[in-house]
């Protein structure tokens, strides 16, 4: 079969299976497993040749760890340091202990495989667990925000684990030689990670970036992450360790959002391929010949994990019902199981046989995670909404306010903003820019907010108010049209540039609309009306009266902006209507008698 005809096939299975799935609401994840077992050699047999589109696949793994290094901010992990490192080294230690226990004691393995399983089974699904809270509207509860301190926590035990693996096996004590030796080529490699993407990376993105180029940027992104991924692999460690140490190498860099957005479609498809050749590996004569081990082993697993969450919920001070729906989150198995016991069993630390039952029952679980939730809110949702108050959301991880355009008009917001204590995210296209202000320690972000990636990887969707501020016109009606659309929650209030800026952006009905040079003008002349011998009530209400009619006469002209001529005769009747105004304004009695502040 050709090339194209096996891509082909695989565009036709995710399309089919994984709006089926997400439309009942069980997550996209498991809608590319299901179509890899439906196409796979187990079923149909589309696809026979399994291990040559695997070793593609598995660079989606490697994209994944970028962007999970990426959100791995240092200021954004000491926020949240408390829950991260309390609540989810309690769960990943307790759980791996009391699984490998299980695995040593009950079933007889090593001590390396017992720990593995026991590690590998206390990870859940980030992005299936992320996913299903999100659409319950459950993330900012105090049960969903400690489910995503463990779930960021285990990310971060992703790395040790990744570079520990290879020595529990024999295969590597071949290949790396000591564990000694293997720490110290870590260490240099970590090492020469650091001081060259300090000072060979970043520079090199600034010039990149400065020729504003999207494609090349894009490239510039891919190069990063391929190229540290092959620098650590030559010592032995995994690729996807080194793509992780790039993401945290610049995630507080001001390019951390343009290529999250970059890398997320490349990571989206290929991870998705990922999951369709996990599942069309997947040994399903294990299932016809073990069912009741698999059922098994996955309840089991599940249940210790519910058990123990419970438990951990309870110690560290949640509610009956907030321990209760943080338990039933993070049941399930996760994607780096997958990986995890793939690894050990090429490098002879766990028998193939029980690597592949193993991905069996996370799949098994994380098809049943979803199912879990959906009878957990059954039961106990209005009791666990008496019980457990939600909570905020902190400004530091996800920003109240976004800034789209930090040039004069969104720096001074800015500056009241953080004089305020009020997190905000700015993104600003104009790398010079960029460049020039973060010299001054702001935190700007490089980055195109008329791209819907780019707004996604600055978490609009967590947002509240979006201060639209960009020069070009066309980027920022392009801007307005993807929010209005995909972030509809958020206030957009945004600075019209001229009179046929606004024009556009008034077809919206956006209820914000600042003219850039309005209010500080109207200010100006009533500082001069003041200086010219009119009284301030005087002055004020002048440019109040003024205001009110150039808002009335935008709004006559707004409906005829597409006719030269009738836009003319409006503006030539408001000009009179302006001037009668006034005119039968100074033939009243003095303003503070006719207005009552005298007293006759």
């Amino acid at each position: 079969m050709s090339l194209l005809a096996q891509i082909a096939i695989f565009l036709a299975a995710a399309v089919i299976a994984v709006p089926i799935f997400r439309y009942f609401k069980l997550g996209s994840v498991l809608g590319y497993l299901a179509a890899g077992i439906v196409i796979g050699p187990a079923c149909l047999g589309l696809i026979s040749k399994v291990d040559a589109t695997q070793h593609i696949a598995e660079f989606g793994i490697v994209l994944l760890m970028f962007v999970i290094g990426l959100e791995l901010q240092p200021s954004r992990l000491w926020v949240m340091r408390k829950p991260i490192f309390g609540l989810g080294l309690a769960q990943v230690s307790v759980t791996t202990m009391a699984i490998g226990s299980a695995a040593y004691f009950a079933f007889q393995q090593s001590w390396q495989t017992s720990l593995i399983i026991g590690f590998g089974l206390s990870m859940s699904s980030t992005a299936l667990v992320l996913q299903l809270l999100a659409e319950r509207g459950q993330l900012t509860s105090q049960y969903g925000r400690s489910a995503f301190s463990i779930l960021l926590f285990q990310d971060i035990a992703v790395l040790p684990a990744l570079a520990l693996l290879p020595l529990l096996g024999v295969a590597a004590a071949k290949t790396t030689g000591p564990g000694g030796w293997l720490a110290v080529k870590f260490v240099a490699v970590l090492a020469t990670v650091i001081i060259g993407g300090r000072y060979v990376l970043r520079p090199m993105l600034r010039i990149v970036a400065a020729t504003r180029v999207a494609e090349a940027f894009t490239a510039a992104g891919l190069l990063v992450v391929i190229g540290t991924a092959l620098l650590v692999s030559q010592v032995g460690l995994s690729l996807s360790l080194g793509a992780f140490l790039a993401g945290v190498l610049l995630a507080d860099s001001e390019f951390r959002h343009e290529l999250e957005a970059d890398i997320e479609p490349f990571k989206g498809l290929l991870l998705g391929l990922f999951f369709i050749t996990v599942g069309m590996s997947a040994n399903l004569r294990l299932v016809l010949e073990q069912p009741l081990t698999i059922i098994g082993l996955t309840l089991g697993f599940m249940l210790v994990k519910v058990a123990l969450l419970r438990a951990i919920g309870r110690l560290s001070g949640h509610s009956t019902a907030a321990s209760r729906g943080l338990a039933f989150s993070l049941p399930s198995g996760g994607e780096f199981a997958f990986v995890l016991f793939g690894l050990a069993a090429t490098l002879g630390i766990m028998d193939s046989e029980i690597a592949d039952l193993l991905v069996l029952v996370v799949t098994t679980s994380m098809i049943l995670s979803p199912l879990l939730l959906l009878l957990h809110d059954t039961l106990f949702k209005k009791k666990s909404d008496a019980e457990d108050r939600p909570f905020d959301t902190p400004d530091e991880l996800y920003p109240r306010v976004i800034i789209a355009g930090f040039g004069r008009f969104g720096q001074i917001i800015g500056r009241i903003l953080r004089a305020r204590k009020i997190a905000f995210t700015a993104l600003e296209a104009n790398q010079t820019q960029v460049d020039f202000l973060r010299r001054f320690g702001n935190q700007v972000f490089y980055g195109d907010a008329s791209r819907l990636e780019m707004l996604r990887a600055a978490h609009a969707e967590n947002a509240q108010i979006f201060v639209l501020a960009i020069d070009d016109v066309e980027a920022s009606v392009r801007t307005v049209e993807l929010i209005e659309k995909h972030f509809p929650h958020l206030k957009i209030f945004v600075r019209a540039r001229n009179r046929q800026h606004a024009f556009r952006l008034m077809d919206f009905n956006l209820r914000y609309i600042i003219r850039e040079t309005l209010v500080s003008s109207l200010e100006m002349s009533e500082r001069i009306l003041e200086t010219l011998g009119l009284s301030k009530a005087q002055a004020v209400d002048s440019v109040r009266r003024f205001r009110v009619h150039d808002e009335a006469t935008m709004a006559k002209q707004h409906a005829v902006k597409d006719d030269e001529k009738k836009l003319l005769q409006t503006s030539r009747e408001s000009a009179e209507q302006l001037l009668q105004l006034f005119e039968a304004d100074a033939a009243l009695p003095e303003q503070p008698q006719r207005r009552g502040i005298a007293n006759s």
